[in-house]
């Protein structure tokens, strides 16, 4: 039975996920909501972001949590999010900056299926039941 995801992320991704885990130790995603930084997966220690109780934890990438607002989850709950990492300048804020890569969400609908197994066994909660 294929187990549906919110969030994934590409080998790139993954690799660039792994070396900030290298230099930063435990890291985090929250999936900015726009302002100066656009719609963005933004990148942080853990130590430096408090995820609050209005954040809704999507799922792991890389062996890191993913978070966004429950007010753009509510946007986006039926897009599974596909996060890359491509040459350019991160957030001004995330961890990905100095790098020369910059982390970049791509998405697409669920179909029909996914959405049916995401009813019965949806994987998004709020950061506060998370213990987040």
């Amino acid at each position: 039975m294929h187990t549906v995801s919110r969030v994934t992320a590409t080998s790139a991704a993954l690799e660039l996920i792994a070396a900030l885990r290298g230099q930063h130790g435990s890291i985090l995603f929250h999936q900015s909501g726009g302002c100066c930084d656009g719609s963005a997966p933004m990148c942080f220690p853990t130590s430096e972001f408090m995820v609050g109780g209005s954040d809704v934890w999507l799922g792991e990438i890389g062996g890191v949590p993913f978070y966004m607002s429950c007010a753009q989850f509510e946007y986006w709950k039926h897009t599974h999010l596909i996060i890359d990492a491509i040459p350019g300048n991160g957030g001004m804020f995330s961890l990905e900056r100095p790098s020369g890569l910059r982390f970049l969400t791509r998405s697409r609908l669920f179909t029909d299926e996914e959405e049916a197994k995401l009813a019965n066994r949806d994987p998004a909660r709020s950061a506060s039941s998370d213990g987040g």
